[in-house]
């Protein structure tokens, strides 16, 4: 009987047990509220010290009144700031634009100076050619009244003749104008004419006749000769020297 009471205490079949505490639950609260501020506690000195360690003040008033006041005067400053370096950044693309605009009409100037130069050069040149066209005492019939040559590069000469005829409503005149360079070549005399020969041409009153003829190599030039020819009869001579 023992036995088989002893085994049924053991056994699943045994009867429920409950373990209860024996404190009350008023000690209990205290007991949790002390555990609770404890915590409160560490956790204020925790963030105190924190503070502390990051470097934040703890002033008074007075303090924070016045940190306020720096405060809004460094922004005052810092907006003023602001404004001058617009304004200067203005001014500065001001006078980006205005010698932007300068350098542009410079650049004009100096286009017009230049064209005007050559404006200069051309009414000169057709004075020049128009005083050539001026009839000199006892010249009469057809003339050579300008043989100009000019070397170029060396290698070229270019050439022009202005033929006239000194003759109120003359015919019209059809001739040929021969041109004969001179020089030396190799230490030696030379001559050589145009590559086609004597140019054909025709003329009212004036007639401008121009080329360029190309040099041999080591040939220097010395003079130029201009002849017009009417059929096999010379017409008009001239000459110059380089």
């Amino acid at each position: 009987m023992r036995l088989r009471l002893l085994l049924r205490r053991l056994t699943v079949s045994a009867p429920r047990m409950a373990v209860r505490s024996a404190l009350p639950w008023p000690f209990r609260w205290v007991v949790l509220a002390i555990v609770f501020g404890f915590c409160a506690a560490i956790a204020l000195w925790a963030f105190e010290f924190g503070k502390d360690i990051a470097g934040l003040e703890r002033g008074s008033k007075e303090e924070l009144q016045q940190a306020r006041s720096q405060l809004e005067v460094l922004r005052a400053e810092v907006l003023n700031l602001k404004e001058e370096r617009n304004k200067a950044q203005s001014i500065a693309n001001t006078v980006d634009t205005l010698m932007t605009s300068e350098k542009v009409a410079q650049e004009k100037l100096a286009a017009q100076a230049r064209q005007l130069e050559a404006d200069n050069q051309s009414l000169r040149d057709d004075l020049g050619f128009f005083e050539k066209l001026i009839p000199t005492a006892g010249v009469q019939g057809i003339a050579i009244r300008g043989l100009q040559a000019e070397v170029r590069n060396e290698r070229e000469i270019k050439w022009q003749v202005l033929v006239i005829q000194a003759l109120k409503n003359p015919p019209e005149f059809s001739g040929r104008l021969e041109l004969t360079f001179t020089g030396v070549l190799n230490g030696k005399p030379w001559a050589a004419a145009l590559p086609g020969g004597a140019q054909a041409f025709k003329l009212k009153q004036y007639g401008r006749i121009e080329g360029v003829f190309e040099l041999p190599p080591q040939a220097v030039i010395k003079g130029v000769t201009a002849k017009v020819l009417d059929g096999s009869v010379t017409k008009a001579v001239q000459s110059i020297k380089l």
